[in-house]
């Protein structure tokens, strides 16, 4: 698949995720965490303008002046911003007004697409780093849009059919790791965010790790053993978290005459026994491994022995900081020099928050380690 063939497919696909929404859902934004729907489609049409278009279509004109100071995100060199707390409060652009304005940039980029080079190495670094960011304001539609639905009283579904395939089979084994020095970092051809950067050597003592996630099954068994309410398996500030907000399970999960259930984007479903625990904090995470006397994996045990498990299936936690590697260096213009700071927050290999949050940023899984 070609860029122009590439373009079109996720930008469609953002657009079918919210196709199944009302003009309604569009606009909530229930806590800081979850941005409304309606932002994360002008936000991403919004990058391409502005770091595309702006920049290498010289006869392009900008749609709405007023659009750079409501869907930047973060990025300083480009003017000011909504903060964050305040997207809910846009009830305008309206949805219409939006989905016109991805319609005008679309067209702009079909034009740039089918008139330049895209074998520039800038303009295609660029490209390749807007569709990723795009993709990962996929995920976090998906993630906005549940805690969105979910938080509804009716419980309302977004479709008949919920994300998860299901298939999933739990291996009860350990991997076991000798020792040693080990590589990690990115490796190979392909994209990668500057936070996977740069490839260095870690030294790891012998350990194991699971070759599968927890099972909702094995989390329960968490639950009924008193696992919320003994503050011996909490970090202390978990243990505020859980008391102060009457944390007693995972997020989504609802015990109803003495059954669980979970909300889905297929609505309030009974809990599927067999898949693994989603939507636990890092708080939680660590509180069950230290209920079963074992310990969060650290991202280097985690990336040394990724080859060994099967894994992205869910955002997995790991037990240590989100810090740079050894010898990472931000990105770069090389058009102006100017650093880019280049969003890296959801990737699959390298979910890292140390402070959950009731959103997206407590959407993670487990998997254990042991010495």
């Amino acid at each position: 698949m070609n860029l122009p063939e590439r373009y079109h497919t996720i930008r469609q696909a953002s657009e079918a995720i919210c196709r199944p929404l009302r003009t309604e859902d569009y606009v909530v934004q229930p806590v800081v965490d979850v941005s409304p729907p309606k932002w994360h489609l002008g936000h991403t049409t919004w990058f391409w303008e502005t770091f595309v278009l702006m920049k290498y279509d010289l006869a392009y004109k900008v749609y709405n002046p007023d659009y750079n100071y409501v869907f930047n995100s973060y990025y300083e060199t480009v003017g000011a911003r909504v903060i964050r707390t305040d997207r809910g409060n846009l009830s305008r652009p309206s949805v219409e007004e939006i989905y016109a304005y991805r319609k005008y940039v679309d067209a702009a980029m079909d034009r740039l697409l089918t008139s330049c080079a895209t074998d520039d190495t800038v303009l295609r670094d660029t490209l390749l780093l807007g569709l990723n960011h795009e993709q990962q304001h996929q995920e976090l539609l998906w993630t906005d849009i549940k805690y969105i639905l979910g938080h509804n009283p009716l419980f309302p579904a977004l479709s008949d059919k919920d994300l998860d395939d299901g298939g999933f089979v739990a291996d009860k084994s350990f991997v076991p790791m000798s020792a040693g020095v080990y590589e990690i970092g990115f490796e190979g051809e392909g994209f990668c965010f500057d936070n996977e950067l740069a490839r260095h050597k870690v030294y790891l003592n012998d350990y194991e790790i699971a070759s599968s996630l927890v099972t909702n099954e094995e989390f329960i068994d968490f639950i009924q053993a008193g696992g919320y309410g003994n503050f011996i398996y909490w970090h202390a500030e978990g243990w505020d978290w859980v008391k102060n907000n009457q944390i007693k399970s995972p997020l989504y999960w609802h015990l109803i005459e003495g059954k669980w259930y979970h909300y889905t984007l297929a609505g309030l479903r009974p809990l599927d026994m067999r898949a693994p625990v989603c939507h636990v904090s890092y708080y939680e995470a660590v509180a069950y491994a230290a209920w079963k006397g074992m310990r969060l994996p650290t991202e280097w045990e985690w990336e040394a022995a990724s080859g060994k498990f099967k894994w992205g299936k869910r955002w997995e936690w790991t037990e240590s900081a989100y810090l740079p590697y050894p010898g990472f260096t931000k990105a770069v213009s090389r058009s102006s020099r100017r650093a880019v700071r280049l969003w890296a927050i959801f990737i699959t290999s390298r979910v890292r928050r140390s402070n959950p949050r009731p959103g997206f940023e407590s959407a993670g899984a487990i998997r254990r380690g042991r010495r």
